[in-house]
């Protein structure tokens, strides 16, 4: 798509910081970071959102993420960053917070040391109540029929 930022960087035509790539997918890092080495894994075919990609090309994220994040992890001394965990987030529509549409999942490492990450929880998790549970998991079931 001529208009796709994410696409323009797969193509080459929009600078980026790329960190891996395959014949499906292109990684490279946020330039709006949560943490350091937050990075976007993106496939090379465009699809709009989590709804629309194919699923060999979600799939194919989903592994790239997987060793993005090992490498993440993967302690300093060994060339890696040595993140002490990784968050891995996709947001699918405005109101889930995408904003660019383009399927991308960031891999967001995160670590125990606060002057390297400042995140927290984007919500407080409280029990919820057990009918409305119930309910929820049954209209998700009845959509997957």
């Amino acid at each position: 798509m001529d208009d796709c930022l994410f696409c323009g960087i797969v193509a080459g035509t929009v600078p980026s910081t790329k960190v891996d790539e395959d014949e499906r997918t292109v990684t490279f890092i946020d330039i709006n970071p949560a943490t350091e080495g937050h990075a976007l894994v993106v496939p090379r075919a465009h699809a709009r959102d989590l709804l629309d990609i194919e699923p060999a090309d979600l799939a194919a994220c989903a592994l790239t993420a997987q060793r993005v994040a090992r490498s993440a992890t993967t302690p300093a001394a060994e060339g890696g960053l040595g993140a002490d965990g990784v968050n891995l987030v996709n947001a699918c529509g405005a109101v889930a917070w995408q904003t660019v549409f383009h399927f991308h999942l960031h891999v967001v490492p995160r670590y125990a040391d606060a002057g390297r990450d400042g995140l927290s929880l984007p919500w407080v998790p409280t029990p919820g109540d057990p009918a409305g549970l119930a309910a929820a998991g049954q209209a998700l079931r009845a959509g997957l029929s």
